[in-house]
């Protein structure tokens, strides 16, 4: 597989629930590698199957800055299992809402179970841009996106804004 077509908000297969993954096997990580490839393509920090039509629980993410090494991680059926009570709020913007940014609060902390891309139970904890981007992430396979954090005027602004460029751009 290549590069993947990103679904762009608002798009109602966006809002549909994800599948598990019952057998991690070669279709599935080609899927995976697919998903980081776009993910890297497009300047993202993270990406779930949903936003590249696929409904699996799938997610990938590396917060690797510039200049760093990159650290990719494959998730397959990640959940949150806990989260802390201390709450955090960052910028948070997302590839299937371009060039849309809001601050969004989130637990600060997170343990996540998941399935790597062997098949093996995995157990991450996870704090700053790591915690955010795996809660986002994993909200997706939910049919959530970020601005559904924001209040019901912010979430319109945005998600009109995306409608109206998407309007234009068929038109022209």
């Amino acid at each position: 597989m290549a590069e993947l077509p990103v679904i762009i908000a608002p798009d109602p297969r966006l809002k549909k629930k994800s599948a598990r993954v019952e057998t991690v096997d070669d279709s599935v990580r080609e899927k995976l590698d697919a998903m980081l490839e776009t993910m890297y393509a497009r300047d993202g920090i993270g990406l779930a199957g949903p936003q590249v039509d696929i409904h699996q629980a799938l997610v990938v993410c590396d917060i690797a800055r510039e200049g760093e090494s990159a650290h990719p991680v494959r998730l397959v059926n990640p959940e949150v299992v806990w989260a802390s009570d201390e709450q955090a709020t960052n910028e948070e913007g997302c590839l299937s809402l371009p060039d849309q940014y809001a601050e969004v609060t989130r637990p600060a902390r997170v343990r996540v179970e998941y399935r790597d891309e062997t098949g093996t139970a995995q157990a991450m904890d996870a704090d700053g841009l790591l915690a955010t981007a795996l809660q986002h992430e994993i909200d997706h396979l939910f049919g959530r996106l970020f601005v559904d954090h924001l209040s019901k005027v912010k979430r319109n602004m945005i998600l009109r804004r995306l409608s109206k460029e998407r309007r234009q751009k068929g038109a022209a």
